[in-house]
Parts: structure tokens; sequence; C-alpha cells
């Protein structure tokens, strides 16, 4: 049985999906490009939707990556050479070089 997705849910995997490889958004930034809820409901979004699409570039704003999937996201991270701050455990993302600016 598969759920519907959500018309919001699917404007949110849309944003993220032309996230390109390297770059992030913050899930703040998310909400302002889509003109719709905020941090918290594309949040909820990518938790629940989020497996379908490149969720590692979806990101705190402070460039901290989620404990749950740390792991998974630094090896994506490293992969597409997203920029980093820190090192092993401690690697975070560089905001300023990693964060991607829609046209």
């Amino acid at each position: 049985m598969s759920a519907e997705i959500p018309e919001y849910a699917e404007r949110v995997l849309a944003a993220v999906d032309e996230i390109p490889p390297g770059r992030v958004l913050t899930y703040g930034y998310i909400a302002e490009l889509i003109g719709e809820g905020g941090p918290r409901q594309v949040g909820a979004v990518m938790s629940h939707y989020g497996g379908s699409v490149s969720w590692w570039r979806v990101v705190r704003a402070d460039g901290g990556l989620l404990d749950g999937h740390r792991t998974r996201a630094l090896a994506h991270y490293r992969a597409e050479g997203t920029p980093l701050r820190g090192k092993g455990d401690a690697a975070r993302i560089d905001m300023r070089a990693a964060r991607w600016e829609p046209a």
C-alpha cells in the first residue's frame, strides 16, 4: 500500500532534488525557497519522505550533522566533495563554502 505524498511534501522534495552534489541548503532556506512552512515543517517532510532524495544535502543552519545519520552523511559529503570543517567525528559542514545559492 503506497500513501499519496502531500503537495507540500512534493514541493520540498522537488527543491531538495535541485541541490547539486557538494552543496547544501538549510531546512529554513528550503521553506523560504518554496514560500511556505518553516524549518520544522521541512524537517518533518524529510523525516517521512526524504529517503527518496539526496537527504544529506539538507542540513541544520549551524552545519552540524544529525547524530543518527552522521556516518552515512559524512560518506556522501566526502564522495561529493562537500566542504567540511573539522576532522573525524567532529566534522561539520562548512556552511560558507557549501551553501548553494539557487538562481
